[in-house]
């Protein structure tokens, strides 16, 4: 199994993901938005599989900070993916995927069973 965190390692839910796949064993990547960007046929496939509505983060700071004419334009997968590609911060954090899937979305309570499940733990 090949598993690949990405998001950015200052936030809090990616910290608590990558904390969880420790503890559990879990041989992971970590792919750093920050140093590395948004790898663009990812995002397409992240969008193809989870559905831009769920990759754009709309609770937090960045896009809180956005200007409405910016959040205006975020209708449709071609918008979303544009702005995810300019503001990685946006994305919902972390997405894991596993082997090439997405298997998370976010990291919470409800996702780690449906994750375990996933990893065969």
């Amino acid at each position: 199994m090949h598993t690949i965190v990405y998001g950015i390692p200052n936030c809090n839910t990616v910290k608590k993901a990558r904390t969880w796949l420790d503890e559990q064993g879990v041989a992971y990547r970590f792919h750093d938005y920050k140093k590395a960007g948004v790898p663009e046929d990812r995002l397409d496939a992240w969008i193809q599989s989870a559905g831009w509505e769920v990759l754009v983060n709309r609770q937090g700071t960045t896009w809180r900070q956005l200007d409405d004419a910016t959040k205006a334009a975020v209708v449709d997968a071609a918008g979303a993916r544009a702005l995810m590609l300019e503001k990685a911060s946006v994305i919902k954090r972390p997405v894991i995927e596993l082997d090439g899937t997405v298997v998370c979305v976010g990291f919470d309570d409800k996702k780690v069973a449906a994750l375990m499940q996933a990893l065969g733990l």
